[in-house]
């Protein structure tokens, strides 16, 4: 069975964790680089079974010029004040089909979800490649591939995707009351890092997010996608420190501590993916008002649609966007 700290060591965890000197400066330099090569934004209507919303297939620029898939979804009837809803997507999955995304449009929010570049091959299906992957030694998945190198490393591509994500939607219409960031597990790491990376958004909602103090969980878990770094690091052992150098660009410790947006976390207290040291490691750290919904007997799911009550009833109370 999966043991972590008790919660009330949790609730005052606050370790102190590694940061790179080039912290900033590394994020300025890939986002600089990165928007030097977009081109506009395409949002092409598509005709879908669903009888509530407008769908289009959206094509941005990424890392490196790449052209990155996404759903917009537009409900018929939009709440008043309904900030955008920019979901990002967990490990190994991608951005589906448009019904894969109810949730959202129904409850009265646009929402829009990006694809994961060269995910997709676990639960859902994705429509995005990785061209920059270089091909370099590593574990299966994609925790160390690039590990060696921040500027090489495969997060690097899908944190700068998920920041020119928030960069493409701006100026539609459908972000006219703001942007969210959303997502669970990878897809709440994103939450964190877009938000960060890319600024201007009215609230952060990372549910159970992955890559948060990373050092920590391999401490306490085995499991993947945590457990390709032991399977690497059992291998190479003169990479060790190496390996958690690369990580901590990419620690969502280090970019919620940039962060003053208001936010809604979640735990689950026995989940073993992302364990609820690191998710309160980074909750701890987070700069700006905050909140977290406890799941005691909960794991990796987190709250399920309890969660999304939760969410609509934090957004609810948002202060409208400028």
């Amino acid at each position: 069975m999966f043991v972590d700290l008790p919660l009330e060591e949790l609730r005052s965890y606050r370790p102190d964790v590694a940061e790179p000197d080039d912290f900033d400066d590394f994020w300025a330099a890939q986002l600089t680089a990165a928007r030097a090569e977009t081109t506009a934004p395409e949002f092409t209507p598509v005709e879908t079974p669903l009888q509530y919303a407008d769908v289009f297939d959206v094509r941005f620029s990424g890392y490196g010029g790449s052209r990155i898939a996404g759903w917009l979804q537009l409900p018929s009837a939009t709440r008043p004040d309904a900030p955008l809803v920019v979901e990002f997507v967990g490990y190994n999955g991608g951005r589906g089909e448009p019904l894969d995304w109810l949730p959202w449009p129904a409850l009265g929010y646009p929402h829009f979800v990006m694809d994961s570049r060269g995910q997709g091959g676990g639960w859902r299906t994705a429509d995005t490649p990785d061209p920059q992957d270089a091909g370099l030694p590593s574990t299966n998945g994609f925790m160390t591939q690039g590990i060696a190198d921040p500027r090489d490393h495969y997060f690097a591509r899908l944190y700068v995707d998920a920041a020119l994500a928030l960069d493409a939607v701006r100026d539609h219409p459908a972000a006219a009351n703001g942007i969210v960031t959303s997502g669970a597990s990878q897809g709440g790491a994103l939450t964190l890092a877009a938000a960060a990376l890319a600024g201007g958004v009215v609230a952060v909602l990372p549910d159970v997010p992955f890559l948060a103090h990373p050092r920590r969980a391999v401490a306490v878990t085995d499991s993947r996608p945590y457990g390709e770094l032991i399977e690497y690091c059992a291998l190479r052992s003169d990479a060790v420190e190496q390996v958690f150098r690369t990580l901590s660009y990419f620690d969502v410790v280090n970019h919620g501590k940039r962060l003053t947006a208001p936010a809604l976390f979640s735990v689950g207290l026995i989940d073993d993916i992302t364990p609820p040291s690191t998710v309160f490691a980074a909750y701890n750290h987070y700069a700006g008002p905050k909140d977290i919904r406890l799941y005691p007997f909960n794991g990796h799911e987190g709250g399920g649609v309890r969660q999304v009550h939760a969410k609509l009833a934090f957004l609810s109370n948002l202060a409208p966007a400028d």
